[in-house]
């Protein structure tokens, strides 16, 4: 039997977007945990034991209980401590964060990986994935221009960062990486001022060092 381990364990991969907000929420939050960095082709037998479908972020916490939910790990960790109150953005109602964060994790999501990844959709794409990820690529815009309006006060939810901002720029940065000229050169200056801010952020900078992959032998736990 292992013995539970005395802080939070996160098992987490770098460019990740999912484990990229878990880990926002924990930094700002200040709550102390373990980084187990995931290598996705050699996922250690721990993270499988605690998350069966294996896949990252995964929060063991000291209890024994397992958030294996991006959304749910941030929220466990604003609960604890909230300094920023991404939880309360100013004159925002809860569904309303919902309904944005939804949205990102919905069709966005959806046409993001298309867009970034083709080559893993061959039964979608009829053996053309340069046009079918340009297809996507199009498909996105309406939401990319969407959040470029909402965010006329700097932030989606007002004049300060919330829990949207962070659940979404994420996935966000994913797809401007994708090809940096394009989006440079689309017309969403707020969106590409707002990624741009984050990317430059200290919060941003603390949660994307490299970590070598966890080796169970070496740990502690």
């Amino acid at each position: 039997m292992h013995a539970l381990p005395a802080l939070p364990v996160l098992y987490s991969f770098r460019r990740c977007p999912y484990a990229m907000r878990a880990r926002l929420a924990l930094a700002i939050s200040g709550e102390p945990h373990e980084h187990r960095e995931v290598v996705l082709k050699n996922k250690p037998a721990a993270m499988l034991a605690a998350s069966p479908k294996g896949t990252v972020p995964v929060l063991v916490l000291p209890d024994g209980e397992v958030l294996d939910e991006s959304l749910d790990i941030m929220r466990w960790a604003l609960a604890r401590n909230d300094p920023a109150q991404w939880l309360s953005p100013p004159e925002v109602a809860a569904h309303e964060t919902e309904a944005l964060i939804a949205g990102n994790d919905g069709d966005f999501k959806r046409h993001l990986d298309r867009y970034k990844y083709p080559n893993r959709y061959p039964d979608e794409s009829g053996g053309d994935a340069a046009g079918f990820a340009l297809q996507h690529r199009s498909a996105a815009n309406g939401w990319l221009a969407q959040l470029d309006t909402q965010l006329h006060k700097g932030w989606l939810m007002g004049d300060r960062a919330s829990l949207a901002d962070m659940a979404i720029l994420p996935f966000i940065r994913q797809f401007a990486h994708t090809d940096a000229e394009w989006f440079a050169a689309q017309p969403w200056p707020r969106l590409q001022g707002w990624l741009a801010a984050f990317e430059a952020s200290a919060l941003y900078q603390s949660v994307m060092g490299k970590h070598a992959a966890w080796q169970p032998e070496l740990s502690n736990s």
